[in-house]
């Protein structure tokens, strides 16, 4: 049964070399475990998703520049997500603002070809039917 995220949930992303975290935006007012609950639309990079070290992927400029620089030898660089897209594909039974619930189910998708997943919700109480 899938379970709610939460503000403090850790991500992970197929091509950062470092776990994440995720910061739900309070606007909604809605509370899981003490923390405020996600919805599919916090998916803003530095706002609700903190960097994931160092990325691997050639689709990113930054990694794409530095490698061509070194000669073809793969330079990971500091990985921020581009994440424009919200989360798939969310609880559609369970509105937060309007928007369906973040679940741990949940995948994200960024502009780099990396495939954000939910490694912890964040709790462990709060499942959604």
């Amino acid at each position: 049964m899938p379970l709610q995220v939460v503000s403090g949930a850790m991500l992970q992303c197929s091509f950062g070399a470092a776990p994440s975290t995720l910061q739900a935006i309070p606007a909604s007012r809605v509370i899981a475990s003490s923390v405020p609950a996600a919805s599919i639309q916090d998916h803003i990079p530095l706002a609700n998703i903190q960097p994931f070290g160092l990325c691997t992927s050639l689709a990113n400029p930054t990694v794409a520049s530095a490698t061509a620089a070194a000669m073809g030898v793969l330079t990971p660089m500091p990985c921020v997500p581009a994440t424009p897209a919200p989360w798939l594909p969310g609880a559609p039974t369970v509105l937060i603002s309007g928007m369906p619930a973040l679940d741990n189910t949940c995948r994200l998708m960024c502009l780099w070809g990396g495939m954000i997943q939910i490694v912890n919700p964040g709790q462990t109480s709060v499942l959604i039917p």
